[in-house]
């Protein structure tokens, strides 16, 4: 796949220009040995049983499901060794593909809030791969960019999806280790059909990569009902905070997906303006948004070509938050086109500079279906009725939507500005740096750097 073949081409320049360290393939990092061949060797057997959900309709809380909170409590994060390796090899290919998704759905949702998760979206990707076999699984390896040096095609040249889920896990735990001041939360729903059978270990192997998991029998045959019990099952889960999952379902779908992940940011050290402040939608529309000020030392560049500005703000202790802007007359349209999203070199050459960061407050939050994000990729069939997912079900599986849903919200953890704001003494030496038009927005773990959230914003209020 061309995808792998760029994913290569960057690691091997990253590694050029890193560090003095000895060079261990990405591959090798995540993939079977031949102990670990002998093992799965032993669970396929372990992996026939299997066990149908219970209706949507049930009011009992089936033995197969749980609460991981204990087991989040069991691993304390660590990044030293072959963690830290692995986390710095990871962040890219999550990276690559995230913006390869989010370059998609851009051209699709001009002028719209546009918000994607991309280890979410990678996280995905790997629960189907270890749920796939032979060409599927083949095919999704490629795409998830970790290939084999050599193409030996015995058990050590698959990657090993549990150490994958295991390192997206881990970036997850970082964030809220040392965090008080952030919520964040992820849940993955699987809604089969009526009688459908699904993979005891399957569903297990998936577990330790969420928050809580959720497995429910729902008849597609019915898709406006059928969607309806789903959006009141996720809002109930979610205690209200995710509404409306989906609005339609094609009825002849035995496996529908969904993932949701949420973060919530209070940054202490911002002040919420006194009064809303005008953003500019577009040049002749303009709205009333309550707005945060933050001051400080911040990494900040503008580009060579003077289209956009970058600034760097750490929001919290374990997420930074990085906005760009169009500059000199630019505008959102115009900075995405010249934008080089395939490479990370926007992210790079940043400098320490004093600067007050004027921004809106933010709630906004975006849903993509991974199936249709494929096929304008042009990979239609790669979880298409075709599909071998023989480690999901034994039943001939018909995936329907694969919907990865994310939510971003940003407010102040400090206190409103003063009244008079002349009581605030202005340094000269400061940036002044006000978002009061379209922006792009990007979340990373702050240690792994890894981008959690990716995004645009163009109207704060929707």
């Amino acid at each position: 796949m061309n995808l792998a073949a760029d994913l290569l081409c960057l690691l091997v320049c990253l590694t050029a220009v890193t560090c003095d360290r000895v060079y261990v393939h990405p591959f090798n990092l995540f993939s079977f040995n031949k102990s670990n061949c002998e093992e799965l060797e032993s669970l396929v057997q372990e992996g026939k049983k299997t066990f149908v959900p219970i209706s949507i309709e049930s009011q009992t809380t089936p033995a197969y499901e749980g609460d991981l909170n204990d087991k989040d409590k069991l691993e304390a994060p660590s990044l030293s060794g072959w963690g830290r390796q692995k986390l710095s090899y990871l962040k890219d290919f999550v990276y690559i593909l995230g913006a390869r998704f989010y370059s998609k759905l851009r051209e699709v949702r001009r002028g719209q809030n546009v918000l994607l998760s991309p280890t979410s979206l990678y996280g995905s990707l790997v629960s189907f791969y270890m749920g796939a076999s032979n060409q599927t699984a083949a095919d999704l390896q490629g795409l998830l960019g970790i290939v084999p040096p050599s193409g030996d095609p015995d058990c050590t040249s698959r990657v090993d999806g549990h150490k994958v889920l295991s390192s997206l896990r881990m970036i997850e735990s970082l964030i809220k280790s040392r965090d008080e001041e952030l919520l964040f939360s992820k849940m993955l729903f699987l809604f089969s059909a009526p009688g459908v059978p699904l993979s005891q270990l399957f569903v297990q192997d998936l577990l330790p990569s969420v928050d809580a998991l959720y497995a429910r029998a729902v008849d597609f045959t019915n898709p406006s009902e059928a969607a309806k019990q789903i959006n009141a099952f996720v809002e109930a889960k979610s205690e209200g905070q995710s509404k409306c999952l989906l609005t339609d379902i094609d009825p002849s779908t035995d496996l529908l997906f969904a993932v949701d992940v949420r973060l919530a940011v209070n940054v202490k050290q911002a002040l919420r303006l006194k009064e809303p402040q005008e953003f500019w939608v577009d040049s002749n529309t303009k709205a009333s948004v309550p707005m945060l000020s933050v001051t400080g030392t911040f990494k900040y560049k503008t580009d060579a070509s003077g289209i956009f500005s970058v600034v760097e703000v750490p929001i919290s202790k374990t997420v930074l938050l990085v906005v760009l802007q169009p500059i000199n007359g630019s505008d959102l349209e115009h900075m995405e086109s010249k934008l080089p999203l395939q490479s990370s070199a926007w992210l790079q050459q940043l400098s320490p500079r004093e600067i007050k960061l004027t921004l809106p407050e933010l709630r906004i939050e975006g849903s993509s279906d991974l199936q249709e994000l494929l096929t304008d990729m042009e990979l239609p069939a790669l979880l298409g009725k075709g599909a071998d997912l023989s480690k999901i079900s034994d039943a001939n599986l018909t995936v329907g939507k694969v919907i990865n849903k994310a939510f971003f919200k940003l407010a102040s953890g400090g206190t409103d500005q003063p009244e008079d704001p002349t009581a605030q003494k202005e340094d000269p030496v400061f940036l002044e740096v006000t978002l009061n038009k379209p922006f792009l927005l990007a979340v990373f773990e702050e240690k792994s750097r890894a981008m959690l959230f990716l995004g645009r914003v163009t109207n704060p209020l929707h």
